[in-house]
């Protein structure tokens, strides 16, 4: 058996795009010692991690706010790891400019049942309305052609590079959420992304976790140019500029710790799920604290 072999292994789930690929290049390409554990990483869209996390199947993963009211029973939260929309956040483009009022009539393409987006925008528009489930990098295509596998698209709600990239297909704004929620909630940031950590592993591992995964999102900070270079791989339409400006909207202070504005975001969040009958019971979040 090899020194790797008898290292405890932690599984990690993150997605493939800029933002986490930034967060885990000091994880993913040995710029941290991570003494008795043996990190292997699996890049996976971050509806798939959501439904995956159901079975606990790895030790870290990337998962949406809102998946973590149906997870809370198996994972906690890392106080770092968060993506949190600083008045900026998921957004609704159609082919044509509309009211968001209009959207309530129309069909939307939406990234997962399970994402933060999905949940903030049914929150938005305080109704169900008709939806497309698309995968993410899909749904600007899909909402320029007007159907995805014989589906009516008439728009769609857009994560990750796609918030920068719409324009190019010609696409209007309806509606950014992080400035919906920002306006609504007094200022707090839209919580989008965290990541979640299997509570089975017991307090000592997951406290080395946290602090390994901390400090590869502080070496990518520090190593801001080495970092973007590696995390650009996964930029789709991303230039050198707007994926620096996409990194950080995604990647900074918030993202070391949630901070208090950042707690009491996910808690209201989660709180108005379940207060529109949207979320099945009321969660109150569990982090891991520092």
């Amino acid at each position: 058996m090899t020194l790797a072999e008898t290292k405890q292994l932690i599984r990690v789930g993150h997605s493939p795009d800029p933002d986490d690929a930034f967060m885990f290049h000091a994880l993913t390409n040995d710029h941290v010692d991570t003494g008795p554990y043996r990190f292997t990483h699996e890049l996976v869209d971050i509806e798939t991690l959501n439904q995956r996390a159901f079975t606990g199947e790895l030790e870290l993963t990337a998962i949406s706010i809102h998946a973590y009211a149906y997870l809370h029973d198996k994972y906690a939260i890392c106080s770092c790891g968060a993506s949190m929309g600083e008045g900026y956040g998921p957004m609704v483009v159609a082919r044509e400019a509309c009211h968001v009022e209009d959207l309530k009539a129309k069909t939307i393409a939406i990234p997962g049942k399970l994402t933060s987006a999905f949940l903030a925008l049914r929150l938005c528009l305080g109704q169900d309305f008709e939806f497309v489930p698309v995968p993410f990098d899909k749904i600007i295509p899909a909402v320029a052609e007007g159907e995805f596998e014989g589906q009516s698209v008439d728009a769609g709600l857009i994560i990750h590079e796609g918030q920068l990239t719409y324009a190019n297909s010609d696409l209007q704004l309806v509606v950014d959420l992080g400035v919906w929620w920002h306006e609504l909630t007094g200022g707090l940031p839209l919580p989008l992304g965290a990541n979640g950590i299997r509570k089975d592993l017991g307090s000592e591992t997951i406290q080395e976790v946290q602090r390994l995964l901390y400090e590869s999102i502080q070496y990518g900070l520090n190593n801001r140019q080495e970092a973007l270079d590696y995390a650009l791989q996964y930029g789709r339409d991303l230039d050198q500029d707007k994926a620096d400006k996409f990194v950080g909207m995604y990647v900074n202070d918030r993202t070391l710790d949630f901070g208090p504005e950042g707690r009491e975001s996910v808690a209201r969040f989660l709180k108005m799920g379940f207060d529109q009958g949207i979320l099945p019971e009321l969660t109150v979040p569990e982090f891991v604290e520092f």
